[in-house]
């Protein structure tokens, strides 16, 4: 079973995430903010991320940059789902070492689909 890692400071979305990820038969913990998202990736080594860009602090352009550039944790895939929808935005994120880049509201059969794209599945 995956383990994926949400990365989002809201607690709804976390909840919509996780239920969808469950569902599709996923193991799923999450971080609130994008420093805790950079500590989970390396303590807990989840097969994929997915990460929201606006949050306090750290954002999650920045938190993607420093996973996917850090040896420790730069083979974990992570998966941007912002609410940002400009070309400009996928485009920074991508950038950024992203492997995809969804909008918020995610539809589960997208999001599902990415996923398993991405783990191989």
């Amino acid at each position: 079973m995956a383990n994926i890692l949400i990365v989002d400071d809201s607690p709804t979305e976390i909840h919509v995430l996780k239920t969808m990820l469950e569902k599709n038969g996923f193991a799923v913990s999450s971080a609130s903010s994008g420093e805790e998202g950079i500590q989970k990736a390396k303590s807990e080594k989840p097969d994929l991320i997915l990460m929201d860009v606006v949050m306090p602090g750290m954002n999650g352009f920045q938190a993607s940059r420093e996973i996917t550039t850090n040896p420790d944790t730069s083979n974990i895939p992570v998966i941007i789902v912002s609410t940002k929808n400009q070309e400009t935005d996928k485009l920074w994120g991508l950038r950024q070492g992203a492997k995809d880049y969804i909008t918020k509201p995610a539809k589960e059969k997208d999001l599902i689909g990415k996923i398993n794209s991405l783990l191989g599945n």
